[in-house]
This record gives structure tokens, sequence and C-alpha cells, in this order.
């Protein structure tokens, strides 16, 4: 058999995907046990410093002098990997990570220097959770830290959301944990003021398709744009289509450049009744509908999805990076108006 016979033998192909699968595999196992052990080593440097500042008085006078040095000994003897920053880091590894059972060998050494550098506990707890569960590379997890995901993920929660939150990361098991307010579309990297049409907008956010599916959260896989729905010989179109993978069921989205119009809402709802009907097959759950724009008015929002369905939602989208400051003050005070009432019931 010729080498041309083989490129079109279904045997062969199948052999030639099994050992690229078991290679790709055994590359994957393979960095994560180097990661593991560098994590490791540095949690044991962190660790041996630390001890011996605890060691006794005469030690804890030269202590501001320590690291200095053990960063010029140590770049001496072992060359680069020691300087007085990552010295410094691996002493503050062991500090906030006192357990090395807590460590994951998901993780490499970059992504704990991203977590080291959040100063609250709460917080840094989500983004570990998260990069573990929806593998995120350390550039992923840097935008999600960049854009405040833990903070506008807990605003609209109450203490034990936001203690789940920080404990388990955010799991998606109905339609509401879906949704983000509001949606941060910063990688587009457009100048303010903007001038964009909803079709331009749409435009580039199918051409960041990849920033725009982390943005959307995990389990989302893109169908189409501009997706045709067809009554009565009229033509409709859905400005994005999406499947949920662990939700099993479609998410439709239109893009509004300006507020949302009663209208809109009454279209997105038919997009759902049509959605449900026609294209849905065995095993699939009602589709999720949302409406996302620069503007949202509360009110008219509420009275237009009046006894309408649960799985509509309007949601807002910026261009540009939300205000952290205002974000952790809403956290905070939503924290403290927890304790004030759990005082006030003992």
């Amino acid at each position: 058999m010729s080498n041309d016979d083989l490129t079109t033998d279904g045997a062969y192909q199948h052999l030639l995907r099994k050992i690229t699968e078991v290679y790709t595999s055994g590359q994957i196992k393979a960095t994560q046990a180097v990661n593991a052990h560098i994590t490791e080593t540095y949690w044991q440097v962190g660790r041996d410093i630390v001890e011996f500042e605890q060691g006794g008085s005469t030690r804890a006078e030269y202590g501001k002098r320590l690291v200095a040095s053990l960063a010029k000994d140590l770049t001496l003897r072992h060359g680069r990997g020691f300087s007085r920053s990552n010295v410094m880091m691996m002493r503050a590894f062991y500090l906030t990570f006192p357990k090395v059972q807590t460590l994951s060998g998901q993780l490499s050494w970059s992504h704990y220097v991203e977590l080291l550098s959040i100063d609250d506990g709460l917080e840094r707890g989500f983004y570990e959770k998260q990069a573990i569960t929806e593998k995120w590379s350390v550039k992923e997890l840097q935008r999600q830290k960049r854009t405040s995901l833990f903070l506008r993920l807990a605003a609209g929660k109450d203490r034990d959301g936001i203690l789940a939150l920080a404990r388990e990361g955010q799991i998606v098991t109905h339609p509401a944990e879906l949704v983000r307010d509001p949606y941060v579309f910063e990688f587009l990297k457009i100048p303010e003021p903007s001038h964009l049409t909803e079709t331009e907008l749409e435009s580039l956010l199918c051409d960041h398709l990849q920033p725009f599916l982390l943005e959307l959260g995990k389990g989302f896989t893109f169908v189409g744009r501009q997706y045709r729905i067809t009554l009565n010989n009229t033509h409709y179109r859905v400005d994005l289509v999406f499947y949920h993978r662990i939700l099993r069921c479609f998410v439709l989205i239109d893009l509004k450049m300006d507020k949302v119009e009663h209208h809109d809402i009454g279209q997105m709802n038919m997009y759902l009744g049509y959605f449900a009907t026609e294209e849905n097959t065995e095993g699939d759950n009602p589709p999720i509908g949302i409406i996302l724009s620069r503007h949202k008015d509360e009110l008219l929002v509420e009275y237009a999805t009046y006894q309408m369905n649960s799985q509509l939602f309007v949601q807002k989208y910026q261009l540009y990076l939300p205000d952290r400051e205002e974000l952790r003050r809403e956290l905070e005070l939503t924290l403290q108006l927890a304790e004030v009432r759990a005082s006030g019931e003992n």
C-alpha cells in the first residue's frame, strides 16, 4: 500500500487520531507534572525562608536584608529565577497558602503569581477556583481580574451568595446564574466616544470570538450570527446564537446600541417560542434570551416582561472597564449590612 493509499484508508486515519490523542494527553500531563513540581518547590523555599525568619531575635535583626542576600547568592548558584521580587513572591506564596495540600497541579507558578497580587481572600479564592474549573490560561486569568469579574458577579448577591461564590467559584445550574451585569467588551479596544452601529458591534464580537466567549462564561459554543427565522414568509434574524453545553439549551443574544424598547422584548420572546418549538431536539431545555444594551430602563423592562418567559433577560454591556472601586464599595456594603442584621438577631 502506497503512502497515498494510507492517507485515504479509514483504519489508518483512526490510528493516526488515536496516536495524536495519546501524545497530546501525555504532553498535557507532563506539563502539569512539571508545573506541580515547580510550585511545590517554590512553596518549600518560601516555607524555609519564613521558618528561618521565625528562628530567633538575632535573625530578626537582619530580616530586612535576608531576601536581598538570598536573591544575590541563589542567583550566583542557580542562575535566573531567584530575583529579589521572585524570592519575595515565594515567601508570600507560603504565607498565603500555608498548606501545600491546597495547591492545584492544574495551576502554574505564573497563575499563583497572579493570585498573590489579590489582597482580598474572598476575591482570591474565587479566581483560584475559576482558573481551575474553567482551565484559564494566565492571560485569561489576567483579563478576568482586570475586568473585575468577581466584583461584577458578587455585587448582585447577598452575603451567603458572596461567600459561596468565593468558596466554590461560579457554578451555573439555572439560567439566572448565566447572566452578568454588566458584560464588559473592553477587548474590542474601541476608542471613546464610540459611534458603532449594531451591525459593526456584532461583527467585532464575532471577530474577537475567543475573548467574547470568555466574557460570556463557561459552557458556550458558537452556533451562528444573523440566524434566520421565517414565519409566514416574513424573515427575522437573531443577532447571535449560542448553545450552552452545561444547561443544554440555545442562548439567543440580540444587541442594542441604545436603550431597549418594549417591542424588542416582545420580539425576543417570539424568538424563544420559535426555538423551543422548531429548533429544540430531544434533551434540549427551553432556550434563553439575552438582550444586551448600553442603557436599561428598569421600570420599562419590569412592565414589558410582566408574566413573561422567565428565560428572558435584559442586561447592560459596556465597552470600557467598570469602576472597580465602586463595585468593591457595593460588595463591602452588602457584607456590612449582613453583619449588622446578624448581630441584631443575636
